[in-house]
């Protein structure tokens, strides 16, 4: 069983996201769903922080489903968020990929993560993102500051974690992923994929086989 957290912007019936369930269904079955403020799903999107609840009911909703073995492939934010879920669940998942995740929180070092913060932090930016990408954002700041993606992932041995990235990603460059993997150091596998860029939009077919070749190696 896959369980699917898409990135920021995206919902459960966004093309990409829908490409990305389709793929997987060829290596078991898929739970897909919206973060909260996404799509139609109710609430205010808090771009990373308590999304991970919206995870854990995905999780535990599948185990109901009779799932014995469930792995967790996040996306972008849905990347951060379920090496989050991974740190702070224990035994919650058997299997964790983290596709195009940043390492840290705050980072402006890209142009498209610069429109992000604007969209996220101000007043007319959250109102582009709520009728422009059908996506509502919480006004309040994060109090306390999560747990990053990189104080996370040593907390998720001995779960099999894979980290995927591009080395086109223009979002967030190689170091996010190689400071991710240096954190899981034998614990996790990097795969650094030429010439892909970011998230769902990205991934192609091939590697979204692989992916789930992956999972199913890993989680059985």
């Amino acid at each position: 069983m896959f369980v699917v957290a898409h990135g920021f912007t995206g919902a459960v019936d966004r093309p990409h996201v829908r490409r990305v369930a389709r793929a997987l269904t060829r290596y078991g079955a898929v739970v897909t769903f919206s973060f909260r403020g996404h799509g139609a799903s109710g609430g205010r999107s808090t771009v990373g922080d308590r999304e991970v609840l919206d995870l854990a009911a995905a999780v535990r909703w599948a185990r109901e489903l009779g799932h014995a073995r469930v792995g967790t492939v996040g996306f972008s934010m849905g990347g951060s968020v379920a090496l989050r879920h991974a740190a702070l669940y224990e035994e919650a998942t058997d299997a964790v990929v983290s596709v195009s995740a940043p390492a840290r929180w705050y980072y402006r070092g890209t142009a498209p993560m610069r429109r992000l913060h604007w969209l996220v932090t101000r007043p007319e930016g959250r109102v582009v993102s709520r009728y422009g990408f059908r996506t509502r954002i919480h006004h309040r700041d994060w109090d306390p500051v999560p747990l990053s993606p990189v104080e996370a992932v040593p907390k998720i041995a001995p779960t099999p974690l894979l980290i995927v990235h591009g080395d086109a990603d223009g979002y967030f460059p190689v170091d996010h992923p190689r400071m991710l993997a240096a954190a899981a150091a034998d614990q996790g596998e990097l795969w650094l994929e030429p010439g892909m860029g970011h998230a769902e939009h990205a991934a192609s077919d091939e590697l979204l086989g692989r992916i789930g070749e992956w999972v199913v190696g890993r989680a059985g």
